[in-house]
């Protein structure tokens, strides 16, 4: 390293709008240089230069180095086309960033390079100002820029009361730096605060954030719900009777069809939530057997026969059930007749069509009433609604209207889907207490349908029940993170048969377009940012990108964010593990930056070692 007089690295020799061509001098081809008792970065592709035109310095950043050889040419007698300090002629050409005037860094385009400014090394005073390292502004300190050393402090209120993105394929430090920005948050003087007056919400598709102590939040401030439909959940997931007991849900979640399935269920939903208690349950319940009965010319054994299989679902005493198996009819001039089919098969059920009081009798409908009350009052509201639509294909198929083979292949969709709920959702008509400051959703044991359905419905109930407390000032704000978003913010695949893409997208569109407003505000993790949402992505206000390879994430990448120079996208694919590009409105301009992996609080995302799974 050289101690340079003055820094002076070398002239502009050449101007196009914001981009200018450096002749270097020859004793600038350092790669770092010392000045003032500092290490600074010598003139790099990447790094940042210093342009002095009277009173203000433009700050430009280097993307191009050109050599010409004055001695050593094709023409030459003897070539030679080894590196001669003598013969090379350098230089450089550069973008505009900013200025700094009045001893502010400010990004503005009022300034441009002229013909004859010398261009110097930044200093560490200037990079201080650039990256604002002194500021007096709250801020969270994310690592150190990869060429310069420098911390990196986020602005708090710039950073947070935003949308984040967060890309970069697997192993590049995403989940790193995920956990990072939220550790150095709740570290924060704030912190006491955040727990008052902020909730966050993570959504943890693989399961990595529920380790003790991870954000460094406490477990009287945190609540972990463990999603596992597999042997069931400890802390059932608390969601609101009217997010999960709603119709366009149902028909996505039960994967009804158009033409018969799904009108079946708008009709039962809408039935459903009519009923105020067991009593009226179980009234309208007899009252449908009373009506198959006195309809027997038109209804038959088989309406019988499934409101008795109904019953048998619900757990009704079998042998309360046993006289409506008994039962026979025949013709006789034309008039319907039901009569017991063994013990006094001249006892008379029907009287003109009506049910007379040996039918009463018989039948013992009180007393089945009575059962049906006391099952139905004990039981859970997704049980209490699968029961129903089980009397409710009962009563749409008893007359005919409805053929009962187009509504079976439903009710097996129904089980299946109920019984994995209740395995994992608490409906309540009250979850006020039930969340606290942060709270971790992990879906890494949860089956297909839902990863998908969980975080949609928490977030569209989160964010309405904010909303609605919404006042002229933002006194509470709610944080969503989404770790590997692509699994819910896809876009529309014509070739996909997910029948939620449409409503589950409108959900986290108009939430992510106008949550800002209400004190809402969301950050996204994915590998892929190709498969969010182009509307998602374009309401990002700050992105942290680490190595992306795959070109359509790229391009992807190169059309959300125009903060980012040629330089910068040629770059990302060769980011090492941890090292990011910080870019948005929380920063004056694009910062490399080195995030250094959590030692002893850190997500569950290591790689696999080998080596040392298979030693003995």
């Amino acid at each position: 390293m050289m101690n340079v007089r003055g820094r002076m690295l070398g002239v502009v020799v050449g101007v196009e709008g914001s981009v200018a061509e450096i002749a270097m001098y020859s004793m600038s081809n350092q790669s770092n240089f010392l000045w003032d008792g500092k290490i600074l970065p010598g003139p790099k592709v990447g790094a940042l230069v210093s342009i002095h035109q009277n009173d203000i310095r433009i700050i430009a950043s280097v993307f191009k180095e050109n050599i010409s050889d004055g001695k050593n040419t094709i023409s030459s007698k003897e070539f030679d086309n080894r590196y001669r300090k003598d013969s090379i002629n350098r230089s450089m050409k550069i973008q505009v960033k900013g200025v700094i005037e009045n001893d502010e860094f400010t990004v503005t385009s009022q300034y441009v390079p002229m013909i004859g400014n010398e261009v110097y090394i930044v200093t560490d005073q200037e990079l201080d100002k650039i990256y604002k390292v002194n500021s007096s502004v709250p801020y969270v300190e994310i690592g150190k820029t990869i060429l310069e050393g420098k911390p990196v402090k986020l602005p708090i209120d710039n950073f947070f009361a935003s949308h984040i993105a967060i890309f970069g394929n697997t192993g590049s430090g995403k989940s790193n730096t995920l956990h990072k920005l939220f550790l150095e948050l709740f570290k924060s003087d704030f912190k006491e605060n955040i727990v008052k007056k902020s909730q966050f919400f993570l959504i943890d598709f693989n399961g990595e954030y529920t380790g003790d102590n991870l954000f460094n939040v406490e477990s009287n401030h945190k609540r972990i719900f463990e999603i596992n439909t597999r042997t069931g959940t400890i802390r059932k997931l608390p969601i609101l009777s009217e997010y999960i007991i709603d119709a366009d849900i149902l028909s996505m979640l039960f994967s009804a069809r158009p033409a018969t399935q799904i009108p079946f269920l708008r009709n039962a939903v809408k039935k459903f939530k009519l009923i105020t208690d067991a009593q009226m349950f179980a009234k309208m319940e007899i009252g449908l057997i009373r009506k198959i009965i006195e309809s027997f010319k038109i209804t038959g054994t088989e309406a019988v026969d499934n409101w008795v299989r109904a019953c048998g679902i619900l757990g009704v005493d079998k042998q309360k059930l046993q006289p409506f198996s008994e039962i026979a009819h025949y013709q006789q001039y034309g008039n319907q007749i039901l009569n017991p089919s063994s013990g006094n098969q001249n006892q008379k059920l029907l009287t003109n069509g009506k049910i007379n009081t040996d039918g009463e009798s018989y039948f013992k409908f009180e007393d089945i009433k009575i059962e049906l009350e006391a099952i139905y009052r004990g039981l859970s509201p997704l049980k209490k609604l699968h029961y129903f639509l089980e009397f409710e294909k009962v009563y749409v198929t008893s007359w005919k209207t409805t053929n009962i083979e187009h509504l079976n292949p439903l009710f097996k969709r129904i089980d299946s889907a109920i019984n994995s709920l209740e395995k994992v959702i608490k409906v309540t008509s009250n979850n006020t207490r039930s969340f606290k400051a942060f709270n971790v959703i992990s879906l890494v044991n949860a089956n297909r349908e839902l990863r998908r359905l969980i975080p949609m419905l928490l977030s569209k109930m989160v964010y309405d029940n904010h909303k609605s407390n919404k006042s002229k000032v933002v006194e509470k704000t709610v944080h969503l993170i989404v770790d590997e978003a692509h699994n819910i913010m896809n876009p529309i695949d014509n070739l996909s048969v997910d029948d939620w893409q449409d409503y589950r997208l409108s959900i986290f569109e108009e939430i992510i377009k106008e949550g800002r407003k209400f004190g809402f505000f969301v950050t996204i993790a994915s590998q892929r940012p190709s498969e969010i949402s182009s509307t998602i992505t374009s309401q990002i206000h700050n992105f942290l990108i680490h190595r992306i390879v795959n070109d359509r994430d790229l391009n992807i990448l190169e059309n959300t964010m125009p903060t980012l120079d040629r330089y910068a996208f040629q770059i990302i694919p060769s980011l090492g593990r941890g090292e990011m590009i910080v870019t948005g409105v929380a920063t004056n301009l694009p910062m490399f930056v080195k995030v250094e992996k959590e030692e002893k609080l850190r997500p569950n995302s290591d790689d696999v070692i080998l080596s040392v799974l298979w030693l003995d």
